[in-house]
């Protein structure tokens, strides 16, 4: 089974808007609907980095939430390759928030999640070697 590497085009940036139904009991942003999230679109830029691997996570470590995030607030998602292992692609989240009436960003929250790639039952594989990501472009 092989897969191959996207050579560099530009950095992918995912943005959310934080809504209603994305709140917890206290009314700001609940953590579940965030790790979503950051689990989402750190797999669209391994998929973009490695196309037809099949990639699952994993893990994810140091999660750190940082601020509550509001209602209304615009989620921007950082998201950059850190490590690659013989199976294994890691990347570092970070996520910056722009409140409602605000121009300032805040970083709201961070991890480093793995991606690991598997053949149809379920076994890890190799991942190829890349020169260049399509996130460090």
């Amino acid at each position: 089974m092989s897969c191959r590497i996207r050579e560099s085009d530009p950095q992918m940036n995912n943005f959310t808007i934080v809504r209603t139904e994305h709140l917890n009991h206290h009314g700001n942003l609940f953590g579940g609907a965030m790790l979503g999230w950051v689990d989402e679109f750190a797999w669209l830029v391994a998929s973009r980095d490695f196309p037809d691997c099949t990639l699952v996570t994993i893990a994810m470590d140091n999660i750190a939430f940082r601020h509550r995030v509001s209602n209304g607030s615009i989620l921007r998602f950082a998201i950059d390759h850190a490590n690659q292992g013989n199976t294994s692609v890691s990347y570092s989240v970070d996520v910056y928030a722009n409140a409602p009436g605000t121009t300032a960003e805040q970083h709201v929250f961070s991890t480093q999640i793995t991606f690991v790639r598997v053949d149809p039952q379920g076994g890890k594989l190799p991942l190829p070697k890349p020169t260049v990501l399509r996130s460090q472009s």
